[in-house]
């Protein structure tokens, strides 16, 4: 009887080793694709089922720094170009330098 519980402890603890190295395998992975442009961290995504990413992994955290860039207080803005909202023309940061006036983006759905 005690070699048998031995035994069944030891599987246990070489269960819980397995899947804390599968869990720490597959947050890496999460993460790595994080970091990815978002187009293919999205085709990434749509493969895993349902709510797994965000139930088994600190998503969320991950997301956080994954997503947290390199900008500090009182960097310049990065340059980039927007389409105008119907399409007419593109308009780029880098045409406001030296202005004297702000430039506010606004980013949401106003539908």
């Amino acid at each position: 009887m005690h070699v048998n519980r031995r035994l069944l402890v030891r599987r246990l603890l070489i269960g819980l080793v397995v899947l804390a190295v599968l869990w720490i395998a597959g947050t890496v992975a999460i993460y790595r694709v994080m970091l990815r442009p978002p187009e293919k961290f999205a085709s990434v995504m749509a493969k895993i089922p349902g709510p797994v990413a965000f139930l088994l992994f600190p998503f969320e955290t991950l997301w956080t720094h994954a997503r947290a860039g390199k900008l500090q207080i009182g960097d310049p803005a990065p340059g980039f170009a927007l389409m105008k909202l119907d399409h007419s023309e593109r308009i780029q940061l880098a045409t406001f330098t030296g202005q004297q006036q702000p430039v506010v983006l606004v980013f949401g759905s106003y539908t």
